[in-house]
C-alpha cells in the first residue's frame, strides 16, 4: 500500500511538472509581424524653395570629471557634417559585393575626396530589417569596408576614410516591404570636421 501511494504521488508529480513546465515563448504569425503602423500625419507640403545642400549638425561639448586639481577638462566633439556631396551607395540583398553602378558612383565620391583631402570622412554600413542584429552588425561593417577598400584602391588615403556600422538600427525607409529594403542596404557617408 505505501509503495503504490509512493508510486502515484510521484507521478502526480511528473504530470504536474509536464503540465506547468516552463513558460513558452509567445511566437507571433508573419503576417501580424508586417502591419506597418498606423500614422495619422498629414503629408508635408511640397516646399517652393530646393534644399539646403548642406546640412551641419554641431554637437555641443562634453563636460568631463573635475581633475585632481579640482578643474573640470571639457573635451570637444566633431562637428558632424551630413554628406550631401557624396553619394551613398548600395547593395544587393545578403551581400556586401560592389555593383558596377556602386563602383561608378564611389569613383565620383573618390573625385570629391581627391579635391577635399583635409577632410576626414565615416563610411556607415547599413542594412535592412531581416536577419540577427549580430549578422546585420557584420554584414554593415562589411559593407562599409567593401566602399573603403575600393575608394583607397581610386587613390583616396586610408587615413581620411574609417567605418562604423549600424546593422538595421538606422534604416533610411522605415517600410516593410522590398522596396524599403533596397533603400536600407546601403553605405552613407558622413563626412567629420
Amino acid at each position: 500500500m505505501r509503495k503504490g501511494m509512493v508510486g502515484l504521488v510521484t507521478v502526480l508529480f511528473c504530470g504536474a511538472l509536464l503540465c506547468g513546465g516552463c513558460a513558452k515563448k509567445e511566437m507571433v504569425k508573419a503576417e501580424e509581424a508586417t502591419v506597418p503602423p498606423v500614422t495619422t500625419e498629414k503629408p508635408a507640403a511640397t516646399p517652393s524653395k530646393p534644399a539646403p545642400k548642406e546640412e551641419t549638425v554641431k554637437e555641443q561639448p562634453v563636460q568631463e570629471a573635475p581633475t585632481a586639481t579640482g578643474e573640470s577638462t571639457v573635451k570637444e566633439q566633431p562637428t558632424v557634417i551630413a554628406a550631401t556631396e557624396l553619394e551613398k551607395v548600395l547593395f544587393d540583398f545578403d551581400s556586401y559585393t560592389l555593383s558596377q553602378t556602386a563602383r561608378d558612383t564611389l569613383s565620383k565620391d573618390a573625385q570629391w575626396l581627391e579635391k577635399n583631402k583635409q577632410t576626414k570622412v565615416q563610411i556607415e554600413g547599413h542594412c535592412d530589417e531581416r536577419g540577427s542584429d549580430e549578422y546585420n552588425l557584420a554584414l554593415g561593417e562589411n559593407r562599409a569596408k567593401a566602399a573603403m577598400k575600393y575608394l583607397i584602391s581610386l587613390g583616396v588615403p586610408a587615413s581620411q576614410l574609417s567605418v562604423i556600422s549600424f546593422g538595421k538600427e538606422r534604416p533610411a525607409d522605415p517600410g516593410h516591404d522590398e522596396a524599403a529594403w533596397a533603400k536600407n542596404r546601403r553605405a552613407e557617408f558622413v563626412i567629420l570636421k
